[in-house]
């Protein structure tokens, strides 16, 4: 984001301390949270992990490029339209930085596994991410509403009416990183990131269990 407002000459969305806001309170409340997610059925199931195999493959520097666009487009986007309907600065950058901090909250629902949705893994099975999402909640009203928060981060209370677009691009980066996960769990299994098992190695861990209760 501060790349593209470099090459559009444009002002900065975001100052340099509202970053450090959103690395600070985000690292803690939503990405910390991830940390206690229980283990996904059937994890036993699967092959090992090639050693060779890169740490970012393909599909995860795809899901980055992917999420870091709808950053973009949607902080930016709210930066310029506030600024367009009369608004202030200080209150597009508000608005530029709390998107980005709902965009990071509805995607932490969406990574908490890479091929399955909340749903099917279960919205509350994870009480540390409901936790934290409640956190960052409390800690983005403050950092909008607070008097002492505006002061120090350059920030100022916007109308409640202009939660709703920047919930609209939470809301819309969460469906659009769903369907592409859909999608690619629709695809042939050798281009899934974690691979599955197979029937065989599904009976080979069934007769590895059975004579494991055997002894």
């Amino acid at each position: 984001m501060i790349l593209a407002a470099i090459g559009a000459g444009v002002v900065l969305p975001i100052l340099p301390v509202q970053i450090l806001w959103i690395n600070m309170t985000s690292a803690v409340a939503l990405g910390l949270m991830l940390a206690f997610e229980p283990k996904e059925a059937g994890i036993m199931l699967r092959p090992p992990r090639n050693p060779s195999r890169p740490l970012l493959t393909g599909v995860l520097v795809w899901r980055i490029l992917l999420v870091g666009t709808l950053l973009l487009a949607g902080a930016f986007g709210l930066f310029i339209w506030v600024q367009a309907k009369g608004g202030t600065l200080d209150e597009a950058r508000t608005v530029a930085v709390n998107v980005f901090v709902m965009v990071e909250l509805f995607y932490l629902f969406n990574c908490r596994s890479l091929e399955r949705s909340m749903f099917q893994l279960g919205v509350f099975s994870n009480p540390w991410v409901t936790g934290g999402v409640l956190t960052m909640i409390v800690l983005q009203l403050l950092f909008t509403y607070a008097p002492p928060m505006n002061f120090l981060f350059h920030t100022t209370p916007i109308d409640w009416e202009t939660w709703i677009p920047i919930l609209g691009v939470g809301v819309a980066s969460y469906v659009i990183v769903g369907i592409e996960k859909w999608i690619r769990r629709k695809l042939p299994r050798s281009s899934h990131p974690i691979p599955t098992s197979n029937k065989r190695d599904e009976g080979e861990t069934e007769n590895a269990n059975l004579k494991g209760r055997s002894i």
